[in-house]
């Protein structure tokens, strides 16, 4: 196989292939975004969802990987409640990181200018990520069976194979990285190519395999900041993870044939194939457009009332007192966010006394939240309404261990 040194050999870095029907789907997306972003009124409501999203991210980030996590270990994982099972707990614990890490990176993002596309950004994904994790996650192994140490933040210093495809010199990523940074951190792309450009580089840092492992994860978060920094990522109301996790082997197979070589004169002008690149933009962003209308789909406030009272109604028996006037309550915190406890007196009809006993069983339940005990009232998302609020937003998936054309085991994080 060919050992790649010098940056053009990654050439196309943006498709020429299919540009019309990319910029038609981004102009969807765009379309797409703005509604949910619209649909969702109260800030507050936003950023609850936009935390569950954070942690349905890191349940598909950990699938794609081959690790299942149900929502409950992720959320016994947060309490840091980790499970006896040695393989159990080393998912949580990628959980647990990924999450961290994601809305360090948010922040990072909100906090400072970030040279997004830089490897600086990169490596600190990659750092940040590591030192979340315990010692024996800290080691992989290829599939010829060399094990090797994973540094955390530090570019990979030896050669290794994925699947067909051979990354380049170690010594030479920071010629490639460097190369990646000044393409798709241009302000030359047009807005209509932008998204195009994120799907690209999504498969040319795959490509270039900077890490000994943790790419993929790394690569996926990268791709999230993207969008964020863009502004494209619907205030946190959708994830591709999910989109790529339901699509796994398909995945896989669009990033190892973008991987080829050009085939003819009629595919691109430069060293790999441009009708390639152009395929795995096009699953990408169909990925997004999809998981956006996905999450429209259960944010429609009328729906979403609905989903609510179903719950009260099929599996809140065990409430003997004031279940329909929690209900009411907690309808109405998800219509407005957050509202003060005097307001549950005007919403159920009842006294001071019983109200209080109303806000008492919500927090109980886990149905109310408040940041101190004579504060706001806040909607709360345990995992047990999950299912009826947002139905089909965990699928169970069937993980098959990691696909062939990535060529590595099980041992690492991914």
């Amino acid at each position: 196989m060919e050992v790649y040194q010098s940056p053009t050999s990654m050439e196309p870095l943006l498709p020429v292939a299919g540009r019309e029907t990319l910029a038609k789907i981004t102009c969807d997306i765009l379309a797409a975004s703005g509604r949910l972003t619209g649909q969702v009124h109260s800030p507050e409501v936003l950023r609850r969802i936009a935390g569950l999203v954070r942690e349905m991210n890191c349940y598909y980030s950990n699938l794609i990987e081959g690790h299942k996590t149900n929502p409950r270990d992720i959320e016994r994982a947060l309490k840091q409640d980790f499970s006896a099972d040695e393989t159990q707990r080393n998912h949580q614990q990628l959980g647990l990181a990924h999450i961290a890490v994601e809305k360090l990176m948010v922040d990072r993002l909100a906090g400072e200018t970030v040279e997004v596309y830089g490897s600086e950004f990169i490596c600190w994904l990659h750092r940040e990520f590591y030192q979340r994790l315990p010692e024996p996650l800290h080691w992989a192994k290829t599939l010829s069976g060399q094990v090797y140490r994973i540094e955390p933040g530090r570019l990979r210093d030896f050669m290794v194979d994925v699947g067909q495809h051979t990354p380049p010199q170690f010594d030479a990523l920071p010629r490639f990285l460097s190369r990646f940074n000044q393409f798709y951190g241009s302000k030359d792309i047009i807005a209509t190519d932008r998204l195009t450009a994120i799907a690209a580089a999504h498969h040319r840092l795959a490509w270039i395999h900077p890490f000994g492992d943790g790419n993929g994860r790394v690569i996926r978060l990268h791709s999230q900041a993207l969008m964020i920094h863009h502004g494209l990522d619907g205030g946190g109301l959708w994830t591709l993870s999910r989109g790529m996790a339901r699509q796994r082997k398909r995945y896989y197979n669009y990033l190892q044939a973008a991987d080829a070589g050009r085939r003819n004169d009629l595919d691109g002008r430069g060293n790999l194939t441009d009708a390639g690149l152009a395929a795995f933009c096009r699953f990408f962003l169909e990925s997004v457009l999809d998981q956006i209308q996905f999450m429209s789909s259960l944010l429609g406030l009328s729906a979403l009332r609905t989903r609510v009272e179903r719950y009260f109604q099929f599996e809140t028996l065990h409430l003997k007192l004031y279940r329909q006037e929690l209900m009411r309550v907690v309808r109405t915190l998800i219509d407005e966010g957050e509202i003060s406890r005097t307001r549950v007196r005007e919403i159920t009809g009842k006294g001071a006394t019983v109200s209080a006993e109303i806000i008492k069983l919500g927090l109980q339940e886990g149905l109310i939240e408040s940041p101190s005990p004579k504060g706001p009232l806040q909607p709360g998302f345990p995992p047990k309404i999950l299912e009826f609020y947002f139905p089909q937003l965990y699928v169970d998936l069937p993980v098959d261990g990691p696909d062939s054309s990535t060529g590595w085991v099980g041992s690492g994080p991914g």
